[in-house]
């Protein structure tokens, strides 16, 4: 099993900034990509960004230049910086976590997910 405690959010103002923590627990050796998905209210949950365990992102086209992800490995913990913050960035942001394991019928891929922190922006 893997914990994973987001942090950070809050109420900014249009053009500003906040940055995001999420801190991983338990088994994380198993973990070989984290990352961060929203969800604002009647929409799907969606990628924001990842990283790998090797350094590797990925971002979402509408916060490329925006906001940037990173990760600590000695506090095992994953970032994301967001700048430049749009009203339409306002939704439940959740870390996640995943990695492989070995079944009987080969490998498979195990997530798991945060809480969730409220960034609110306001215009």
């Amino acid at each position: 099993q893997v914990q994973l405690v987001e942090s950070g959010g809050g109420l900014v103002q249009s053009g500003g900034s906040l940055k995001l923590s999420c801190a991983a627990s338990g088994s994380i050796e198993i973990i070989d990509k984290m990352g961060w998905y929203r969800q604002a209210p009647g929409k799907l949950r969606g990628l924001v960004a990842t990283i790998t365990s090797g350094g590797s992102t990925n971002y979402d086209d509408s916060v490329k230049g925006r906001f940037t992800i990173s990760r600590d490995n000695a506090k095992n913990t994953v970032y994301l910086q967001m700048n430049s913050l749009k009203p339409e960035d306002a939704a439940v942001y959740y870390c996640n976590a995943e990695g492989p394991y070995a079944t009987g019928a080969g490998t498979r891929r195990i997530g798991y997910w945060g809480q969730g922190t409220q960034v609110t922006v306001s215009s």
